[in-house]
């Protein structure tokens, strides 16, 4: 499963240069170049080996983090049998812990720039694993394990850009776009592995198991991390505390309204009033942020082409793979009849394409550049969602493996180059809170792919299927045009014309999932031809056209 950047005096004007050179001034917010001219100082003191163990524990910390997102998914039906948990406990036992995150996240990292990173990670550490052991200590309860999983996400928000910026900041240029290559490939696959791994203890074992898991990763996690440097902004900027409570109101109320909007739908006064309230709160928080001297995040920051595309890119790709793995997983579940350690182990190819470019980005990075890496990226993974379109109710694995390898290589290409886009838009003093907005695209992107493919796939499938269960009582069209589940629950009770219910749910089913993938597959899609004519390229420079406009529109100034 994250919605989700400098503190930076970005006014600075760049030098007198012809409109067709790269500007050479670090860094202004529109410049034209994509290169390493705001990027992170690395530290002198660390070793190669230091280095290499930092990139380890930094690893683990968004492996761990990032794969609570869907852990307990593999595990909310034995959570609903055990606790009486309604369908909308069950939706926020999930939620709330990414709610919680993505609205804390901006604050935490600015907390980390100034007080120091290692302890905002070791801080976050503690609070993690805490709430984890509360569930089965305290009470596992709906609302307490509702209330824990809340408590997990700030510890989350905390960790999370820590880890990130403790690369940025430590890793030498030579070496950093690998670093963040392999983070942001962590990152990417920490879901799949969280699902598998809770798929595999809840297979052995109660679902309380998954608490104590992670209860005792972090805990583990925090003793390696007492071995790790730490960095801080040396100028001890202040805190601007009503830009953080603004941008955590404001991605709190949009967040909550798009995860409620498939269950109350997108014309719901609730849904409707809290996605304006939430982007009033968004715009409000930019201006005040230009009227500051010390701001949370300097939002001029996004007229650079290079942060704008990773921006895009980082949103794009999680809104597409997170409403993704919504359909699969169901597909794989109910119409295919995997288990969740077999759907796990279905899509492991996912992970392939994605580490190996990860850790290639050093090679293809400098030689594509930017506008290549992410809008090839995008398009690779819009051509891998629509391949997902010819899968069908009796499609054997094969016809499934070879799509997702395809979204992966998309995925691959274009997450890592995001990611180091965006930190090097950012001075090194204020990684925190670079890490945090490249944190926070991933999490706002992930909840609005999963909402918008859930609404799809709702409409689509009750479209599907209202013909064919027309023939059948009232009570049973209401509950069959619900969900597959649902349909499934219905068909067992009816009987050998049971199974014919079946079948149509299922071809229902799939058909409603074809509309999601066009959906999902139409805005990567979008933005790969946005980010094609938007982004530098490999000289570090836009279109010339842009050159010329953006100069004019300078000099016009």
């Amino acid at each position: 499963m994250s919605a989700s950047t400098v503190l930076l005096d970005v006014e600075s004007a760049a030098p007198a240069v012809g409109e067709d050179q790269p500007l050479a001034a670090p860094p202004a917010p529109d410049a034209d170049s994509v290169t390493d001219r705001g990027a992170p100082a690395p530290s002198p003191l660390l070793s190669a080996g230091s280095r290499r163990w930092l990139l380890v524990v930094c690893s683990l910390g968004v492996l761990l983090v990032i794969s609570s997102v869907v852990s307990l998914n593999a595990a909310l039906g034995a959570i609903a049998v055990d606790t009486g948990a309604t369908q909308s406990q069950l939706t926020w036992i999930v939620d709330g812990y990414t709610l919680v995150m993505a609205c804390l996240l901006l604050p935490a990292g600015a907390l980390g720039d100034r007080y120091g990173r290692r302890g905002a990670l070791l801080v976050g550490l503690a609070i993690f694993a805490d709430a984890s052991l509360a569930p089965v200590l305290i009470s596992s309860s709906p609302m307490g394990l509702i209330v824990a999983r809340m408590i997990a996400g700030i510890g989350a928000a905390a960790v999370l850009p820590a880890t990130l910026s403790l690369l940025t900041t430590a890793f030498p240029e030579d070496e950093r776009n690998k670093a963040v290559g392999i983070w942001a490939g962590v990152c990417a696959s920490s879901a799949l592995v969280g699902f598998a791994g809770t798929a595999l203890l809840t297979q052995f074992g109660y679902w309380t198991t998954i608490f104590w898991a992670f209860a005792v990763a972090a805990i583990l996690l925090y003793i390696l991390a007492l071995s790790i440097p730490s960095s801080k902004d040396p100028d001890a900027t202040p805190i601007d505390w009503w830009g953080a409570l603004l941008i955590a109101a404001a991605v709190a109320v949009f967040v909550y309204s798009v995860i409620e909007a498939p269950l109350r739908g997108w014309s719901d006064g609730l849904v409707m009033g809290g996605l304006v309230t939430g982007t009033a709160l968004g715009l409000l928080f930019g201006w005040v942020e230009l009227r500051l001297t010390h701001p949370l995040l300097d939002v001029r920051v996004f007229r650079r082409p290079d942060m704008l595309t990773g921006s895009l890119g980082i949103t794009t790709m999680f809104f597409a793979i997170f409403g993704f793995f919504f359909l699969v997983m169901q597909y794989l579940q109910l119409v295919v009849g995997y288990s969740a350690m077999q759907t796990a182990i279905a899509l492991c190819p996912l992970a392939v394409p994605l580490m190996a470019l990860a850790s290639l980005t050093p090679w293809y990075l400098p030689r594509l550049g930017l506008r290549i890496s992410v809008a090839g990226g995008l398009g690779i993974l819009a051509t891998g969602l629509f391949c997902m379109r010819l899968v069908h109710v009796d499609s054997s694995y094969v016809d499934l493996a070879w799509p997702l390898v395809v979204l992966s290589s998309g995925m691959g290409l274009c997450n890592a180059p995001s990611t180091t886009a965006i930190t090097g838009a950012v001075p090194p003093n204020k990684q925190g809170v670079a890490s945090a907005v490249n944190d926070a695209t991933r999490e706002v992107g992930g909840a609005l792919g999963i909402a918008l493919a859930g609404s799809t796939l709702a409409a689509g499938y009750t479209k599907a299927l209202a013909p064919a269960v027309s023939v059948y009582p009232d009570e049973v069209q209401e509950l069959s045009l619900g969900s597959l589940a649902q349909a499934f629950a219905i068909a067992d009770r009816l009987g050998p014309t049971g199974e014919r219910l079946r079948t149509d749910a299922k071809y229902a089913f799939v058909e409603a999932m074809d509309s999601s993938l066009v959906m999902l597959g139409g805005v990567a899609l979008a933005a790969a031809v946005v980010v094609a004519i938007w982004a530098p390229g490999a000289s570090g420079l836009q279109f010339p056209i842009l050159r010329r406009a953006a100069y004019r529109g300078r000099h016009r100034r």
